[in-house]
């Protein structure tokens, strides 16, 4: 018996008493379902506002009113979109409000399960975001279920990149086939933020709260505080995302010629020069290798302080050359730019780029144009994002497999709740072969015969590149199918949902179409519903059942088998040639697979040890990110309240005292530049100051510093006006803050790349990282009070500062750099982004002369449209 059993035999099942609390719950929603019933259209929709006017009511919470909003939620959904919630429905929902991981079979209808925890948290006017994985899941799920709100007089709200949208029942959207999707009319971010309820992918949310962090200006704010997140497919997005932190740079000056130089000495390496870790993707030269390496650069000693550059583009370069594969990790456009493919959805991740050069040096290696390399302006890791709101909750499929990261990380349980109807899939043993070519061979078999039989067949693959190969296999055949690469989401879906009908066969990537439900056509029931093929095992195991529910949801019958070969990736790492060599032995041919539970229990082993190894890596993204989160909440919160236009005079007083306390640790007698150092920080008198020195007794020396100090500052106070000085500090502050605070992120990257070389001399890595942190932090505090209080005690009234902190926009480097990132959308409509099924026509791009004058002249209406705003509010 294991001590979990052991410990549930004594204590009870603690997922059974969560459950049977929420039952109680569910009977009292129940027995106020014909009160809302016999209510006209009119009279449920006044709820709305009753069940607000309750909550500011004395002792009266959201948990008092959850019985009611929830039945009319169920009511409302019922007559609006013919779905009525299942008891098992509203035990999720309640789950979601308690700020926990809702785990809930493919199928059972999460989508109207977020609505009703959605509206109860909504009435509370602080907004929800509900955050799903795809744009297109946002637009369709708030399309769906903006109608349930809509009728209850809640308003929805949609970010996608590059596009915000809210619900509008009277208008009509023509670009969208989905009639889901038609009643979202295009707004500002803003608009869309303000919203009672928000619906958006994970990466818009991050980016738009870092965007936040850079404006200069309150008008340019689009998020609200962060109060309640619901999170769809919850598993996918604070798990298999939370590998790479959010991150928004700028370009940096970076000649392109050298990463072209780099990939072709890279070309030019063969196995023996490198050595090449697939489980921890990693690769470094060997000595033979550098030896070729610099024998190709011309160079006597690749190691040496002048050619650190050249040892950065050279790992680059291997990088590229070796652990990334076209296809399967980025695609190239026909007009050459490399898009990443997500690992774990197959889909492109516009706009995302690999840092620290690697994107360049994958299209040096492509021999497209190279693309300047970046400079970091902001990050955030997914973690610490979601820890900002006040309320987390989630949804998924599979979730109980990391059970443990959620507590550990969110603070979120898991609460597994019951399926509707039972699950009656037929979930096969996975049949392996020795080849990679057998295996496609006779997945393609499978197909043809499952099709004659008229059954409908998905086959889930791990890249674009096998799904191409099934296909060939396919044509070659003769027969029809569809394929589905993620690279056109709305098109997708409609495809997906028509998976179902009698002999259709759809080809996807791991989780294309994932939120889709696929419906059985007529007859397909009889003929044994939906055959689901999984082409090889997916590193998580999460993966593989995401894709085995595919079939057989709401109780229907559905048949999974996976394919494997000793030749795919996950086999060939963990003893595949072990197996190979087995087969061999037994004199097995390619063509005639072995299904064997020992095998089988191997490969689960191996996803296991790689779970284990991906959740190492997120803890350490999130234990290293935890050092740079507290100086980012310090430099985030100072950064908020100056643009608030907060009067930062005490901030300025404090850095004041402890520049003077600096300055007088030692009088004049042991210190010989006192007086030329403190008449250097504030323009005071040198015999005052010499008086000051003289005092042998620290604590009357600080006293009266202190005092010529004050003095100082209140001259400057007289000389340039209270109410201008206090622009002026607010100004200057901004523009030393931003500045530090992006070198700050460059030396932590560059103290994170560093540190393990820390753990030869059998030091912690990341203790040592906390106290070299800690150390650029105070660096980063004290040139920040010096460079300010400098600032202040020099300015003179006719300095432009002054004239220009009048306006409440502040302009620093850090706004300069992020200001095509942080103002496009947030007052205007966006358009979003164009569908890439054409797979991309070229387009010719601007003349840098042209971009720049576009961009002068689009600043400039900017300041005005600006200005006139201000002159009408007063």
């Amino acid at each position: 018996m294991t001590q979990q059993k052991a410990l549930s035999k004594i204590f009870g099942d603690p997922q059974k008493k969560i459950l049977k609390r929420l039952q109680k719950q569910v009977d009292v929603i129940n027995g106020l379902s014909e009160k809302y019933e016999k209510m006209s259209d009119k009279e449920l929709q006044a709820q709305t506002e009753a069940l607000k006017k309750r909550l500011t009511k004395k002792n009266v919470t959201l948990d008092t009113i959850l019985p009611d909003a929830f039945a009319v939620v169920r009511e409302a959904a019922k007559r609006v979109i013919g779905e009525r919630p299942y008891d098992v429905q509203l035990i999720g929902g309640m789950v979601l409000h308690e700020g926990n991981v809702a785990e809930m079979k493919t199928g059972e209808g999460k989508t109207l399960v977020a609505t009703l925890p959605t509206y109860l948290n909504a009435l509370e006017e602080k907004g929800v975001h509900v955050v799903t994985v795809n744009d297109y899941l946002a637009q369709r799920d708030a399309g769906w279920m903006g109608q349930v709100y809509d009728f209850l007089g809640l308003t929805t709200g949609v970010i996608i990149n590059e596009a915000s949208f809210v619900y509008d029942k009277d208008y009509d959207n023509e670009h969208h086939d989905d009639p889901r999707m038609r009643k979202l009319r295009p707004v500002t971010r803003k608009e869309a933020y303000t919203a009672d309820i928000t619906y958006g992918t994970n990466n818009e949310f991050g980016f738009d709260y870092l965007r936040d962090n850079m404006v200069n200006d309150m008008d340019l704010l689009r998020q609200r505080e962060l109060n309640f997140a619901i999170v769809d497919e919850v598993d996918s997005i604070l798990i298999d995302e939370a590998r790479t932190p959010l991150i928004i740079s700028a370009p940096a000056a970076e000649n392109p010629d050298n990463y072209y130089t780099f990939a072709k000495v890279a070309s030019k390496l063969v196995p023996d020069d490198y050595v090449l870790d697939e489980k921890r993707r990693s690769v470094a030269l060997t000595d033979e290798g550098v030896e070729k390496v610099q024998k190709l650069l011309g160079i006597k000693n690749l190691y040496t302080p002048d050619h650190v550059r050249s040892v950065y583009h050279m790992d680059q370069a291997l990088r590229a050359q070796t652990l990334f594969k076209r296809d399967k990790d980025y695609v190239v456009t026909n007009d050459g730019e490399v898009i990443i493919v997500d690992e774990h959805t197959g889909r492109l991740m516009q706009g995302r780029r690999y840092n620290e050069g690697l994107h360049q040096a994958i299209e040096a290696k492509e021999n497209v144009p190279v693309l300047e390399e970046s400079m970091t302006l902001a990050t955030v890791s997914f973690q610490n994002y979601f820890r900002l709101y006040n309320k987390l909750s989630g949804m998924t499929g599979t979730a109980f497999t990391e059970a443990e990261e959620f507590q550990q990380i969110y603070s979120l349980d898991v609460i597994q709740i019951p399926p509707n109807k039972p699950v009656i899939r037929d979930d096969k043993e996975d049949l392996i072969f020795k080849t990679e070519k057998g295996k496609l061979k006779a997945v393609a078999e499978a197909i043809k015969d499952y099709h004659k039989q008229g059954r409908p067949v998905l086959v889930g693959s791990g890249s674009i590149a096998k799904n191409e190969q099934i296909a060939k296999y396919l044509e070659k055949e003769g027969i029809k199918f569809e394929i589905l690469n993620a690279k056109n989401n709305e098109r997708e879906a409609a495809i997906i949902e028509k998976a179902g009908e009698k002999g259709a066969i759809t080809l996807a990537t791991n989780i294309a179409g994932r939120g889709t439900d696929i419906k059985l056509g007529r007859g397909v029931k009889e003929l044994g519903g939906l055959v689901v093929i999984g082409s090889e095992r997916h590193e998580s195991r999460r993966i593989d059942n995401q894709l085995r529910g595919r079939g057989g949801r709401q109780g229907d019958p559905g048949e999974t088998q996976f394919y494997v070969s000793t030749e795919d990736d996950l086999m060939r790492i963990f003893q595949g040639e072990r197996i190979a060599a087995l087969m061999d032995r037994l004199g097995v041919d390619e063509d005639t697979p072995i299904q064997n539970r020992a095998v089988s229990k191997t490969l689960e082993a191996a996803q296991k040890r790689v779970e284990g190894y991906n959740f190492d890596t997120r803890k350490n993204v999130v234990q290293y990110d935890n050092v740079i989160n507290r100086h980012r909440r310090v430099v985030y919160t100072m950064r908020r309240k100056i643009l608030e236009g907060d009067n930062i005079q005490p901030e300025i007083e404090r850095l004041l005292r402890d520049r003077v306390k600096e300055l007088v640790t030692l009088p004049t007698k042991n210190n010989p530049k006192f007086i030329e150092e403190f008449t250097s920080a504030f323009p005071v008198d040198e015999a005052a100051v010499r008086k000051v020195g003289r005092e042998k007794k620290d604590r009357p020396r600080l006293q009266k510093a202190l005092k010529l100090a004050h003095q100082a500052y209140r001259e400057k106070d007289e000389e340039i006006g209270t109410e201008e000085l206090r622009g002026v500090e607010r100004e200057v502050y901004m523009a030393v803050l931003d500045t530090l605070w992006m070198q700050h992120l460059e030396n932590m990257q560059h103290l994170r790349e560093g540190i393990h070389w820390r753990s030869v001399g059998q030091r912690d890595p990341l203790v040592e990282y906390r106290a070299e942190s800690q150390k650029l932090f105070t660096s980063l505090q004290e040139n920040l009070r010096n460079e300010v209080l400098n600032t202040i005690f020099h300015i003179h009234k006719s300095d432009a500062v002054i004239r220009q902190s009048q306006d409440d926009e502040y302009d620093t480097e850090l706004t300069r750099l992020a200001e095509s990132a942080v103002e496009r959308g947030v007052n205007e409509v966006g358009t979003g982004e164009e569908n890439r099924d054409g797979d991309f026509s070229v387009k010719k791009g601007k003349s840098n002369a042209e971009s720049n004058r576009a961009k002068n002249q689009a600043r400039k209406k900017k300041k005005a449209q600006r200005q006139n705003r201000k002159k009408n509010r007063k």
